[in-house]
Order: structure tokens, then sequence, then C-alpha cells
């Protein structure tokens, strides 16, 4: 089986902590347009199969004893070399313990060491999900060898990676969490990765989802289950995934076209996180809407196979990215358009007065909350007079959310984010009667500042968008 030893292809403190790191890779077809793939959080190279089909021309591997005349030819047939690969943590690949070990920059060096062992000097890299915040990670650190860049369902990362919060996604998150056989687990990834009325189409004398179940708990079973380290691991790499303004520098000096792929049903990574990205790499982004979910790229196969080869096609002649781009001019600061003096049309003045007080309402109420949540913290704040303990620094605060369903979603989504020092640090939360109680610890103010801050400000993110999304009441 082809692996790579990424530790060979790595200089200093990377080639030190990844001595040993095996990552599992698979290449098909042959060519010398060459593609990576970079797949998400619990996925396998396998995942990719719809476009591996229409790049490559195969789904067999180059590496398959299987005789030549099995492999079809597709769209992009004859001239294409493709790679998919299972990230560390998941698949055939090796499984640090460490949650240290993944974050989106380690993982984006696997990949850059796995373009080094199959001697690729560029490649077109698409990457769905994490792997496409991987895939960000890559074009950010080797810009010279990337040619193009295809981001699928993608997110900024941090509180980005928070789902839309309502009870469909809170009893997926319960049921994925809960999944510990091949059969549990299929069942709530075909939730998880395709919008509902994708499933409940007929096919034949049954369902979708009816036959999509049975083809998820074959290859779940054949791939086994994600375990416990891959599984956190690969969270942290989500969930500590940033791109600097840097990154974005360093990925639009470089030039290449870039295709944002999103489905408008996608319950994970929300479509607004990966619009504000397009933005950002404006001039040389292009953002392709589609009707479907997480996994657009199996729900909507033809139309992500006909934007990846267009994609191919025109950072082959390459176009400019103006003539690329669907986007609206970047502008800067809030992206408000200037009144001016010139005439326009009546409704055109309209429309930038309406967008100019929205946004002026959503900054008001966000530092209202702000607001009211430190005075909260005040009224209830102690600190001990004595010295008994180094934990000298506390204060309690309780945030009532008006039912016991909303409390715990806000518990469920602030829970995931832990303290960053838990020696310096300490929180501890509770729902009861829908009010979400939580108290802290610290051995200096400037460290209970510090977290009550942080905290405040994905409360408030979270809390704003249950009121936006969350269930309506009657």
């Amino acid at each position: 089986m082809p692996f790579c030893e990424v530790g060979k292809y790595q200089n200093g403190v990377d080639a030190t902590g990844n001595n040993g790191t095996k990552i599992f890779y698979r290449t098909y077809g042959q060519g010398p347009v060459k593609v990576l793939l970079i797949i998400g959080l619990a996925g396998t190279h396998s995942s990719w199969d719809p476009q591996i089909k229409a790049l490559a021309g195969t789904i067999t591997p180059n590496d398959s004893e299987s005789p030549a005349g099995d492999r079809s030819s597709g769209e992009g047939g004859g001239d294409m070399e493709v790679c998919a690969f299972d990230n560390r943590g998941m698949g055939l690949s090796s499984v640090p313990t460490k949650k240290s070990e993944y974050t989106t920059s380690i993982m984006a060096k696997d990949a850059i060491a796995i373009m080094d062992h199959l001697g690729w000097e560029k490649a077109h890299v698409f990457g769905h999900s994490m792997g496409a915040m991987i895939s960000c990670k890559l074009a950010a650190m080797v810009p010279e060898r990337v040619l193009s860049l295809a981001l699928l369902n993608v997110t900024g990362g941090g509180y980005e990676c928070i789902p839309r919060l309502d009870r469909q996604t809170l009893s997926i998150a319960v049921r994925f969490l809960k999944a510990k056989t091949p059969e549990q687990r299929a069942a709530v990834d075909l939730d998880t990765h395709y919008s509902k009325e994708y499933l409940e189409e007929d096919v034949g004398t049954t369902t979708r989802r009816a036959v999509l179940y049975q083809e998820y708990v074959k290859g779940i079973s054949a791939s086994g289950m994600q375990s416990n380290c891959g599984f956190d691991g690969q969270i942290n790499a989500c969930w500590t995934h940033k791109i600097s303004r840097a990154d974005h520098e360093s990925i639009c000096s470089a030039g290449f076209l870039i295709s944002v792929i999103h489905g408008r049903h996608d319950v994970i990574a929300q479509l607004s996180h990966a619009k504000r990205l397009a933005k950002k790499l404006h001039p040389y982004a292009r953002m392709v809407e589609l009707p479907g979910g997480h996994l657009v790229s199996h729900e909507r196969t033809e139309e992500v196979n006909d934007a990846l080869l267009e994609l191919i096609k025109a950072s082959t002649s390459k176009i400019s990215p103006y003539d690329w781009t669907n986007l609206p001019k970047k502008s800067s600061g809030w992206n408000i358009t200037p009144l001016t003096r010139k005439s326009s049309p009546e409704g055109s003045r309209s429309s930038v007065m309406a967008d100019i007080i929205g946004r002026l309402q959503m900054f008001l109420l966000f530092f209202f909350g702000l607001f009211m949540l430190a005075f909260e913290f005040m009224r209830r704040g102690e600190r001990m007079d004595g010295v008994a303990s180094p934990w000298d620094f506390k204060c309690n605060l309780e945030v009532d959310l008006g039912s016991e369903e909303n409390a715990h979603i806000v518990y469920t989504a602030l829970a995931v984010d832990k303290e960053l020092q838990p020696d310096k640090v300490k929180r501890h939360m509770s729902v009861s009667n829908g009010k979400l109680s939580v108290n802290f610890e610290a051995v200096e103010a400037r460290f209970l500042r510090a977290s009550f801050s942080a905290f405040v400000d994905v409360l408030t993110l979270t809390t704003k968008t249950i009121e936006e999304f969350g269930p309506k009441k009657e």
C-alpha cells in the first residue's frame, strides 16, 4: 500500500515531530495535469470518488493490480493525475495521540510532503470542509506551488465551525457523539451530509436515503470507525484554524484562480461564512452556490465536477481574475457604498440607507449585549478577600435564555471552546430552568478578565445566532 512518511520531506522541528507519521494516499490516472484532493473531518480518500472519476477518468488506483481495461473514461480522463489521501487521524493514516499534533498548518505540511513524495512541483488543490481549511493553509504557505484552489463547503474555522443552531442540528450533534456502530454512524451521517429534499427523493421502489444508508454502512465498515484520538484531534484542527490577513495576502499575491463552492442547505458549514471568505479573496475567487447540503460534491456531482473542470480550464488559459470572478468589487471597512451627491435612482439611494441602518443596528445590538453581560458580571461578581488558595479571583455569571432547549444549545456550543490555560483559569458551566450558569476562577485578575471577555464574545455570537435562526415561538 502506498504511504508517505512525512518526516522524510520536512526539516527541523517538523521532521522531528512527524518522525514515523505516515499518510496513506492513492493516485489515479496519468497525465501532466496534477490535482491534489484534501478531504474533510472524519472522511477518507474514497469520499472523492465522484470527482476522481470525472477528473482522472477512473476510480481504479494506479497501484491496483486490476487490468487497464477496467478503467473507464471520464470527462477529464487522459491528461490528469489525481491524488487523494486520508488525513492524519483517519482511515489508514497514522493517528497521533496528542491534540497539539492536529492543526490545519500541520496537516497542510502533510499534504506538501505528499506532493514532494510524488515529485509534483505544482498542482491544482481542491479541499472539502476541513480539507478546504487545510487547502487554504497550504496555499498560504507555498502559493508558488498552487495552480488553482477550490474550496468546497468551507468556513474560516473557530466560532465559524459552530453549525446552524436549531433543533435539527442539536439532534444531529447528539446522535453523532452517541454513534458507536457503522449503522448508527451511517444514519446520522446522511442527515449531516445531505439536504432533506435530496434524501426523500424516490429511487425506483425505494428512497435515496435507503440506498445511501446501505452504501454508508458498507463504506464505514470497510474503513473502520474513527478513533477518539483522531476525532478529537481533527476537531481541534478545525477549532484552532484561522486564516490571517497575511495568509490572505499570500494567497492573492500568487494570482491563481479560486472557486468557493457551497451547498445552500449546509447545516454544518454556514453559507455566509463561505461568502465572507470568497469576498476576502476578490478578485481571484468565484462563488458557486448549489442547492445541496454539506456533501454537495455527492449531492450535486455533475455541477461540482463542471465547476472544477472549468476552474482547471480557466487556470490553463490564464484568463484575467476580473473576467473570472462573479463577486462585486471589494471594498474596505464595513463594505458600505458611500453616499454621494451624484444623481442616482431613488431605489438605489434607499437601498444604501437601508444597508447602513441595518449594519448600525447589528453593531449597536452586539455592543449592547456585551454591555449587559458585563453589567451582570459586575453585579454578581465575587472576589475572595483571603489568600487561602491560589484561585483568589472569582466571578459568577447567569444568563436566562428563555427555555431549557435554548440553554442546552448554548451550553453545547460553548463547551467546545476550552480554556487555553487551565492552570491559570477554571470555568464551570451548568444548565437549570432555562438558565446558563457559569463560574470562573483565576489565579490573577488579568487572566479572569481575559477569559471572561473571550467567553462573552462567543456567548454573544451564539445567542444572537439562536435569536435569528433558532426555533421560533408562536
